[in-house]
């Protein structure tokens, strides 16, 4: 009863607009001192500060520091015109653009918003122009970003990682496939889009063009050789990759002498200012745990749901349905910070691999970012492109079944996020 008025005061909190880190405090506050005294308070400053010290989350201001510095060097632009060129002489070719230059700058940014604040800002206004209808333009736009959750490095999945002690690295190859797989299946979206509207393409496919643009863009492509080569070779951890990544951030802008000062002192504070909210979550997010963990409510919800049934299919389609339901009224950082330390001892009772989960969570909260009222990726696409939220969603429907079938497939057939990490890790 307790732990359920507790979710009752959250959501409540959530809805008049209470900033997510000061409702999940204030509830862990209140809960505390209703069960234990203001003895309880003495290790409030304390347990706080050990949750946001973990070693991995380090990874997560390093990340969003390098995107924020890449965004202002040009990588963005050079990137499009490389896709442009290998694929801008299919019809609907600003869609396919906007896919395949977003699934390449995820490989390098680890965030959904900042891969749509970057790519959008010059894709969206570029397809108006072309005569894409706006809603079209923001919708590929926002459904194309959320695979940057998918494909690593990938914030979230740090933050899986973090709070499920599981391999980041293995969470990173597992998102390989699927994150290619989901990307292809928009791209095939978005063609049927641009047959039945007969939306233009854009140029005739020259090698010398492709050439041309893959010489100009050939220091970003040297990113994710780096991050990611030195990650999955072993050279390099997770965080130790997003400290290589700001420097060669660093070092490409100034080569392509596209970085300064100014640049570079707004990087910083955004990438501040990103970093500040995630890490306020996660500290704020440590007293509801201790909490939670005090009166074992995760043990608790794990053998009620086994008490329904032992089948870990089932059991994944009752936490699939779950998370998408979290992910209309949570961010994606909150909600895996709030839920998956609560869902973990079910995973583990019913013989859920934690790397395999990871993908089905990072997944699921790909498609909230998608679903309102809260998607923050969505509601920023529509920004850009200047058009209400619900006609974006009425064509974006169809993208987001296309992201719920990858779902789909990464549930139930566990060999395409595991292949990999079983030929390399076990």
């Amino acid at each position: 009863m307790g732990t359920l008025l507790i979710a009752v005061f959250l959501l409540a909190l959530i809805l008049i607009n209470v900033p997510i880190a000061i409702a999940l405090a204030v509830v862990a506050f209140g809960a505390m001192v209703a069960t234990s005294g203001a003895d309880a308070l003495a290790n409030l400053a304390l347990t706080m500060y050990s949750g946001a010290t973990s070693f991995p989350l380090i990874a997560i201001p390093l990340f969003i520091l390098a995107g924020a510095i890449m965004n202002a060097t040009g990588i963005s632009r050079r990137l499009i015109a490389f896709a442009s060129a290998l694929l801008g002489f299919i019809r609907g070719g600003l869609a396919m653009i906007n896919i395949g230059a977003s699934m390449f700058f995820a490989e390098i940014s680890g965030s959904a918003v900042a891969d749509v604040a970057a790519l959008g800002s010059i894709m969206i206004p570029a397809m108006k122009k072309r005569g894409y209808p706006a809603p079209f333009s923001a919708a590929i736009t926002s459904s194309a970003a959320s695979l940057a959750i998918i494909i690593p490095p990938s914030i979230p999945m740090i933050l899986y990682a973090a709070m499920s002690d599981t391999s980041v690295v293995q969470l990173f190859v597992a998102g390989l496939v699927p994150g290619v797989l989901g990307g292809l299946l928009l791209m095939a979206g978005a063609y049927g889009f641009a047959r039945r509207y007969d939306y233009p393409v854009e140029e005739l496919f020259q090698v010398k063009r492709v050439w041309k643009t893959f010489k100009d863009a050939l220091l970003a492509f040297l990113l994710p050789i780096i991050i990611l080569g030195g990650i999955f070779g072993g050279l390099v951890t997770a965080t130790e990759g997003a400290a290589l990544a700001v420097l060669a951030a660093i070092a490409i802008g100034l080569v392509y002498r596209e970085l300064d000062w100014a640049h570079l002192k707004q990087a910083i504070i955004d990438g501040g200012i990103q970093t500040a909210i995630v890490m306020l979550l996660v500290a704020s997010s440590a007293l509801l745990g201790q909490y939670l963990t005090e009166v074992q409510a995760p043990q608790k919800l794990a053998q009620m749901i086994s008490g329904w049934t032992s089948d870990r299919y089932a059991v994944l389609a009752i936490l699939n349905v779950f998370f998408l339901l979290v992910g209309l009224v949570l961010h994606s950082a909150a909600a895996i910070i709030l839920v998956v330390p609560i869902v973990m001892p079910l995973v583990l009772a019913v013989g859920i691999d934690p790397v395999h989960f990871g993908l089905i969570v990072t997944l699921n909260l790909a498609i909230g970012q998608q679903t309102p009222p809260v998607a923050s990726v969505l509601m920023t696409a529509c920004s850009i492109a200047k058009t209400n939220v619900w006609e974006v969603t009425r064509v974006n429907v169809w993208f987001i079944a296309i992201l719920m079938f990858v779902l789909l497939l990464v549930t139930y057939i566990p060999a395409i996020p595991m292949g990999l990490v079983e030929y390399f890790y076990r």
